[in-house]
Formats: C-alpha cells, structure tokens, sequence
C-alpha cells in the first residue's frame, strides 16, 4: 500500500508504461512516492505498470488531461511521452510536431491551470546535432538534424520561457544511448518494432531475429564503427528521481538542463563483443550503409552535477548487457545465457577528452 509519497507526494509519469518511464515508475515508488501512470499505451505495455494507477490517455485530448490532474492532484510531473525514432521523425515530422510539441505543451497548460508547478522532462542529446567536440557539454550549440530533436528542443525552449513567465520549474533531461533492464528483472525493454542495437543484436546472436544491420563500418574511429554513450535504464530512472527532488527544494521558476550518460563511449563492434562474451554466441551482421546524419561520436559530459547525475556512472556496458540478455531470455524461455565479470574484454574506451576534426 501506498503512503503516498515524502510528504504525502504524488508525480504524475506521462508515458509512464513505457522502457524507461517504468523504470522510473519503480524508483519513484521504491523512494517513496506515489506514480500516476498517464499513457495511451501506443508502445507501452501494460503490464509494465506495477507501481500506481494507470490512466489510459492521450496527450491529445486536453481533458483527459485534466481529468488526470484533478483527480490525483499530483505535485509534479515527469514527462516521457513522445513518438522517439530518429529515422521515422524524418519520414513523418508532422506525427512527430503534434505528439511531441502539441502535446507537450497541452500538458503544461493544465499544469499551469491547476498549479502544478514541476516537471522533470525527457530530452534527448538530439537537441546538440552534429556536435563540434566530445564529450558533449551542456552549453552545446543545439543545432538538431531531424524532427525528433527539432520537438524536443522547442520543449526545452518553451519551459525556459514557462519558467520565466509562469514560474513553472523544470529540470530537461538530455539522455544518450539508454540500455539494459531492470536489475531485478521485473522490467525490460520490449519495442515493436524493435530499433535498439543492444536488443537487436541479442535477438541476431540467439537466432530468434535476423542478422544484425551494421549501419556504416567506415566512420573514423579506431574500428570504423559509430561510437554512442550506453547509459543504463535503472540509473536513468534514479537520476529521474534526483532531479525531481533538486526540483522540489527549488526556488519557483527555475529551469535548467543536464546530459544523462556514463561519460564513456563504445563502439558497435565493441558491443557486439560484450554481447559475444555474456551469450557465448557471435552476433551474426550484415553491413549496410549509414544512416544520414550519424554522428561518429556521441558521449556526454556530465560531471559538473554530481548531485543528479551520480547515479548515471554506476553501471557498466557489461552489467547493462547481462541484464538485457538475462530480460530476453527469461521472456522468450531461451537457454544460454553464461553470466561472468563485471568488465567487457576488449573494451574501446573513448577518453572524455576526444575531440573531433
């Protein structure tokens, strides 16, 4: 039974069945507060939703919103919902405008029409583009490459101006590569149709998807594969829960942004050899060409706010590789997993350092 949070705190967690904000459902609840699950459950899952109510709505319908707000009258917001494919924001921009701004800011109206005065968004290192140099520190041009990261940008922009007009407070979360599962298996990832490296190549390395697409092997690093910033999802969740708390104790209107990764960056080829070495299978590939606008390094700085981001430099490539492989397997009765060290042999770690050309 709930105790409704310290001091009696409800959040309301839009997109709340999905990967990540489950995740976040179960910090929330494992802390102390009560999560209000706010999702139209378009690609999230039901059963994801164990901690608090679920209320099955569309950022859309402005009423439905209110509803939400009257009834539990929650005393923040953490706002996952959104259409989040890069390659499909470049096909259908328009469904990605009206989901992930439209909607956004018909959620910010009721906030503000009810008084609710908090809200800790999901932004995406999308908002930097093609970055100048690694690591990626917050006051980055943001200069974004596809609709995707054009709607989550104007968010960031609309929550400064909230909070400088409203006194709105808001914490805009930049994530990098978010990976593995929940550390006591009761959550995983589970997209359809699946896009993520990690859950791919596991599925290619078990045989119960087809071979893997390596997407460009000629970029210029030291094995030609794009390098990305794995952050596990359990430590985005707890990050969550930090911000929601720095927000709290807050003065009214404040509003910044933080970058949410490990601080480290590994190849694709590097992960495919830490999924190798958990299954004891080699992930089949077949190479195919980039993705338009890919950048060839994306790590992100984030040492400049332990207090939020501590818990984003705990677990490592290989802890969040076990746990996706032990999610998949135990959700496909698939036999083979082979558990081991907490460190990936072979590792290409991308000094914080790098820069580009």
């Amino acid at each position: 039974m709930y105790t409704n949070g310290p001091s009696n705190r409800r959040v309301l967690v839009t997109g709340g069945a999905g990967y990540i904000g489950s995740q976040t459902c179960k910090a929330l609840a494992v802390t102390g507060y009560e999560p209000i699950t706010f999702d139209n459950l378009s690609t999230g899952h039901r059963w994801a939703v164990k901690w608090g109510p679920l209320i099955v709505g569309d950022l859309a319908n402005s009423s439905a919103i209110d509803d939400a707000l009257a009834k539990y009258c929650p005393d923040a917001v953490i706002h996952f919902a959104a259409s989040a494919s890069v390659g499909e924001s470049m096909s259908a921009p328009r469904e990605y405008f009206q989901n992930n701004v439209r909607g956004s800011l018909n959620l910010l109206d009721a906030m503000l029409d009810v008084g609710v005065d908090t809200i800790v968004f999901s932004s995406t290192c999308a908002t930097y583009g093609i970055p100048d140099q690694v690591p990626i520190i917050e006051t980055h041009p943001q200069r974004p490459v596809n609709p995707y990261g054009e709607s989550k940008l104007f968010i960031e922009r609309a929550l400064d101006w909230y909070g400088k007009a409203y006194d709105l407070r808001s914490i805009a979360l930049r994530y990098f590569n978010a990976a593995g599962a929940d550390p006591d298996g009761e959550l995983g990832e589970d997209h359809n149709p699946e896009s993520h490296l990690i859950p791919l190549a596991i599925g290619a390395a078990l045989g119960t998807r087809p071979p893997l697409k390596l997407l460009g092997t000629d970029y210029p690093t030291p094995d030609g594969t794009c390098i990305r910033d794995y952050i596990h999802v359990a430590d985005l969740a707890e990050a969550h829960v930090a911000a929601l708390r720095k927000l709290l104790s807050s003065d009214p209107g404040y509003a910044t942004a933080l970058n949410l990764g490990s601080g480290h960056g590994h190849s694709v080829l590097e992960v495919l050899r830490c999924i190798r070495n958990v299954l004891d299978k080699e992930v089949p590939y077949d190479i195919a060409p980039r993705r338009p606008g890919d950048p060839e390094v994306l790590i992100a700085q984030t040492s400049a706010h332990d207090a939020i981001t501590c818990a984003s430099r705990r677990r490592t490539l290989r802890e969040a590789v076990e746990s996706a492989c032990r999610w998949y397997l135990s959700q496909r009765n698939v036999s083979g997993f082979r558990d081991s060290s907490s460190t990936c042999p072979n590792e290409i770690l991308v000094p914080p350092s790098c820069t580009l050309d």
